[in-house]
C-alpha cells in the first residue's frame, strides 16, 4: 500500500520504494536517521504531534480558528521535491476525508519554512506518482542502482554498493 514515506522515497529513489516496500528498513544507526529522530522529538513541543489518520502519520499539527494545517519536520531542505510530495500526498488524503487542511515543510535548523498547496494539477500529478509506486512494489527484483547525488547519505547504501 502505498504511503507518504514511499512518496518520499519514489522522489529521491525508485530502488529505495522497493526496498522499502519488501520491509528492508534503511541503517537504523545511520547518523542521519538519529538526527531526524532528534529534530523530531525536540521541535514543536507545543503542537499536536505524530497525528495518524488512516494509514498515514503526519509530524505535526497546526490548529487556528479557520485552518487546519499540517506539518512535516525535515533534516534539510536538500529533499525539497520529494518532501513536497510527501506532505502533498497527506493532504490529498485528508482532501479525500473531507478534511481541508494546508501544508507546511518545517526545516528548524535552517529555521525555514515552505508552504506547500495541493492543486487538481498536482492531485493528478499524485495519482500518476501512485500508480508507478505501485508498479515497482510489484516487481520481482528492484530496479537497477543509480548512483545520484544523495547515494552518499543514504541509509540504504549498502544495499546497493557493497
Amino acid at each position: 500500500m502505498v504511503n507518504g514515506t514511499m512518496l518520499w522515497y519514489y522522489n529521491v529513489c525508485k530502488r529505495e520504494v522497493w526496498l522499502m516496500s519488501r520491509g528492508i528498513v534503511p541503517d537504523q544507526q545511520d547518523e542521519n536517521i538519529d538526527i531526524g529522530r532528534f529534530i523530531h522529538e525536540r521541535t514543536y513541543k507545543r503542537n499536536s504531534k505524530e497525528i495518524s489518520f488512516g494509514n498515514v502519520k503526519f509530524d505535526v499539527l497546526f490548529r487556528s480558528k479557520n485552518q487546519i494545517t499540517i506539518g512535516e519536520t525535515k533534516k534539510t531542505s536538500k529533499y525539497v521535491e520529494a518532501s513536497k510530495w510527501q506532505l502533498m500526498y497527506y493532504l490529498n488524503q485528508l482532501k479525500e476525508a473531507g478534511i481541508k487542511a494546508k501544508g507546511v515543510l518545517l526545516y528548524p535548523e535552517e529555521k525555514k519554512r515552505t508552504e506547500v498547496n495541493l492543486t487538481e494539477e498536482s492531485r493528478e500529478r499524485l495519482q500518476k506518482m501512485c500508480l508507478d509506486i505501485e508498479k515497482i512494489c510489484a516487481l520481482e527484483h528492484p530496479p537497477s542502482a543509480e548512483k545520484i547525488r544523495f547515494c552518499r547519505n543514504c541509509a540504504y547504501r549498502e544495499y546497493c554498493y557493497s
